[in-house]
């Protein structure tokens, strides 16, 4: 969470403790309907602790299922693999961890049920693992515990590829996997689902998160339902500036997609919100480089709504200006002169040299959270400052015209 100080209104201790909050809740949820257990499938922890408070915390949830007579089998993924932790805390004996040197079973006591899964031994394992889990135990429902990239998913590392097709062989009743942050569901011979993460941890992970419950019988899995359990939840905003004639025409805008926001939004889980500006407008050249004094206006809307409902993490402008530049080329004046040498300046070795030797120290002095977040940051280390000039020529250009 470095990244929050780029932003002195972020609900701070909010954002560092909604992953923890979202275990807890899930916690709640499981001891309030009365669970057979729960499964966890990878990715508990994103590598080694810094302190020993993590596992504390963790050993605390569990001690509350296991007050309420809840098993919990749990597997390690590419985050918290056998060689990634380097400290560890004896769990409580309701927990059973799948062995990572090969597939283990677990049998759940009082129920005809058996778990199979394998943890991973490192990160980076890109074996199969499918192949190693055992033929399904006869008369018992069966449950396959895997951390998988399955087939597909380009979005993640392709960690113990296997394909669904495989998973539908082993003859199981149900797959929980780990790995892939979004919710999926897949029906087939077997039920294989990915419940996703429980909690959005940014503007990647939109939307709510949560777990799947699972009811099954005798005849094996009857129904999946998908619970909720994130405290804040991540949304992005597309708001059409077309029809805009000025900053304030945007802001007006802006102010009718938030209200609209606010009211489709469940009234106990606040957003964080990122807003994105976009369409050929005529106020392009007012918008252009003013995103703090954007933002600025966003939070006043925000606040007039209500502050505790939506956090803005970011306006980003991206829209386009309403011609192409040939009305600044028909001037003749200076202003044309200085479109003309921008339009040919990634042609001009010397300028762009001069350009790079005068945003270099900025870049190498600029917080840790800019280095990460602003795009053109590695082109001007690389000297490749093209992208940087065609996305400054047009906002400026109509900037200037407009001031003048």
């Amino acid at each position: 969470m470095t990244g929050l100080t780029a932003y002195p209104d972020a609900p701070v201790e909010l954002l560092r403790t909604a992953t923890r909050s979202a275990f807890s809740n899930l916690v709640d949820e499981t001891i309030e309907l009365a669970a057979d257990f729960m499964i966890i499938a990878g990715d508990l922890y994103d590598g080694s602790w810094k302190d020993h408070n993590t596992g504390i915390f963790f050993c605390k949830e569990m001690g509350r299922l296991k007050k309420a007579g809840i098993a919990v089998y749990l597997l390690f993924g590419n985050h918290d693999a056998a060689s990634e932790m380097t400290k560890k805390l004896n769990l409580p004996d309701n927990v059973h961890v799948f062995e990572h040197r090969a597939c283990s079973t677990f049998r759940h006591a009082g129920l005809k049920v058996a778990l199979h899964g394998r943890s991973f031994k490192d990160a980076a394992t890109t074996e199969n693992l499918v192949t190693g889990y055992p033929p399904p135990v006869a008369g018992m429902l069966n449950i396959g515990v895997l951390h998988t990239a399955l087939e597909g998913n380009s979005a993640h590392p392709n960690y113990a590829p296997c394909s669904l097709l495989e998973l539908h062989a082993k003859g199981y009743d149900y797959w929980a996997l780990g790995h892939v942050h979004e919710y999926q569901l897949y029906q087939g011979a077997s039920t294989v689902v990915f419940p996703g993460n429980l909690q959005g941890r940014s503007v990647r992970e939109l939307g709510p998160r949560g777990a799947v419950v699972v009811t099954a019988d005798e005849t094996g899995v009857t129904h999946t339902e998908r619970l909720f359990v994130d405290v804040l939840r991540w949304h992005a905003a597309e708001v059409d500036a077309a029809g805009c004639q000025t900053m304030n025409d945007v802001v007006g805008c802006i102010g009718a997609a938030l209200a609209a926001h606010v009211d489709a939004s469940p009234a106990g889980i606040p957003s964080a919100l990122r807003i994105n500006i976009v369409g050929r407008t005529a106020a392009h050249g007012e918008l252009f480089g003013l995103e703090r004094q954007l933002r600025a206006e966003v939070l006043a809307l925000v606040a007039a709504l209500g502050a505790d409902r939506v956090w803005v993490e970011k306006v980003v402008i991206s829209t386009e200006g309403i011609d192409d530049g040939q009305a600044v080329a028909d001037r003749a004046d200076a202003l044309a002169d200085l479109q003309a040498i921008l339009q040919e300046a990634h042609n001009d070795p010397e300028f762009l040299k001069a350009l790079r030797d005068d945003l270099l120290p900025l870049v190498t002095k600029a917080p840790i959270e800019l280095q990460t977040s602003v795009a053109y940051f590695n082109d001007i280390r690389s000297g490749d400052l093209t992208r940087l000039i065609e996305d400054v020529r047009p906002g400026l250009i109509a900037h200037l015209a407009r001031a003048e």
